[in-house]
């Protein structure tokens, strides 16, 4: 057994303004983000306490790796044998050269492009830096009607090893034509599952089991979309608080929550690179 830990820590700030994107609409004191550092080192010191093996997946409510303390953690993090891979959603707008530390076999980054906040050219740039590292990838975006030329440019300027994937707009119903549902999957063969909400209401999932969050607290949910709280990472045995048990939410639309349901058997089609959301042959 492996266990899928996602961790989300104080932190609530983003160096981008995405007109759709909650992260961006606050800022960080020096002090939160002391406490942030605080919570992440406490974190990883708990990784580094146990012996099971793990993957985990950071989801920041912002930006991490601008921030000194997440390039020290996901580095640490990358070197424990424990971990089989450490990730994290970024908008790759960080400095790359301290990734020459971190151990490739285990690390990974889920990166997305912001077309509002970056040209293309000079995200593609720092895309081949991570080529230049050796560093695993994936690449994405938020398939706005208005961006969906973004993503066949993206699919020609990456190498082809590289996945990319879209995230669906949901928030309006039959969003998609089907001569753009064919664009978009001609790019990504995955997009169809993002592309809805799947129905979960008392269906087998991961999530409290072999899959769980952690906030900066240490305190331990299901998941980020069910709220109730099953104890402290750092007040109790982790492994009393996991059991089996069926979804209590009636859908779930996002990849960091359906990708845990068993009968989607996403794991199995995206195998070692689950975290990072890179589905074998890329890699």
């Amino acid at each position: 057994m492996v266990w899928s830990i996602l961790y989300r820590g104080s932190l609530s700030s983003c160096n981008y303004t995405c007109v759709y994107c909650p992260f961006a609409k606050t800022k960080n004191t020096k002090a939160e983000l002391a406490q942030d550092a605080a919570e992440l080192e406490r974190f990883v010191d708990w990784v580094s306490s146990r012996t099971e093996r793990m993957r985990s997946l950071m989801t920041p409510w912002g930006e991490g790796l601008v921030r000194k303390h997440y390039q020290q953690a996901m580095t640490r993090l990358s070197h424990l044998p424990q971990v089989a891979r450490i990730a994290i959603q970024t908008n790759l707008s960080c400095r790359t050269p301290w990734m020459d530390a971190v151990d490739r076999a285990r690390f990974a980054l889920w990166t997305t492009f912001h077309p509002s906040q970056i040209s293309l050219e000079r995200f593609i740039a720092r895309c081949y830096q991570l080529e230049n590292l050796g560093i695993r990838y994936s690449v994405g975006l938020v398939a706005l009607k208005e961006d969906l030329h973004y993503l066949a440019a993206l699919r020609r300027a990456l190498p082809s090893h590289r996945y990319v994937w879209a995230n669906a707009y949901k928030r309006i119903s039959d969003y998609y034509t089907a001569e753009e549902l064919q664009q978009i999957e001609r790019v990504d063969p995955l997009f169809s599952y993002n592309n809805q909400y799947h129905p979960s209401l008392g269906k087998a999932c991961r999530a409290g089991h072999t899959a769980f969050t952690v906030d900066g607290a240490g305190d331990v949910r299901r998941c980020h979309f069910i709220k109730p709280v099953l104890g402290n990472l750092y007040q109790q045995d982790i492994t009393t608080l996991l059991a089996p048990s069926p979804c209590t939410n009636a859908t779930c639309g996002c990849y960091i929550g359906y990708v845990h349901m068993e009968a989607l058997g996403l794991y199995d089609v995206y195998q070692a690179g689950v975290m990072e959301r890179i589905p074998p042959p890329y890699r």
